[in-house]
């Protein structure tokens, strides 16, 4: 399993025109293909810098990953701050929107899929 967590990324949400922003963890199991870990952020950076709304950032992360290198599964969890729930509205300040998606074994073996979770989860005992 290759795994890329805490990618920052900033976007801005199509509905109210206001930033939202996060981090973002992305795993896929190689069948055939690999990609250069620096391509994950790119791919999380090129999604997010569009009009956007996370539930469809996370989507279009997983489809692509998933399209161009046939894996035999890909993960995607998001975790997001939103100006929109900040400042209008409901104005929670502590509130967070988490979408995920998975395809091939992580949606099939919840074993695969717990193995990421806890991945994701996971801290290291240092800053780098």
């Amino acid at each position: 399993m290759v795994v890329v967590k805490d990618i920052d990324f900033f976007s801005l949400c199509e509905h109210h025109l206001l930033p939202f922003f996060g981090r973002a963890h992305v795993a896929y199991l190689p069948a055939r293909k690999i990609v250069g870990l620096s391509k994950i952020p790119r791919l999380v950076e090129m999604f997010s810098r569009r009009l956007q709304v996370q539930e469809r950032l996370t989507t279009q992360i997983a489809a692509t990953l998933d399209e161009v290198l046939r894996p035999r599964g890909v993960a995607v969890v998001m975790e997001g701050v939103h100006l929109c729930m900040l400042m209008r509205g409901v104005e929670k300040q502590n509130s967070k929107a988490v979408t995920s998606a998975m395809l091939g074994v992580f949606r099939e073996r919840p074993e695969t899929r717990a193995e990421f979770m806890e991945l994701i989860k996971s801290r290291w005992g240092f800053q780098l």
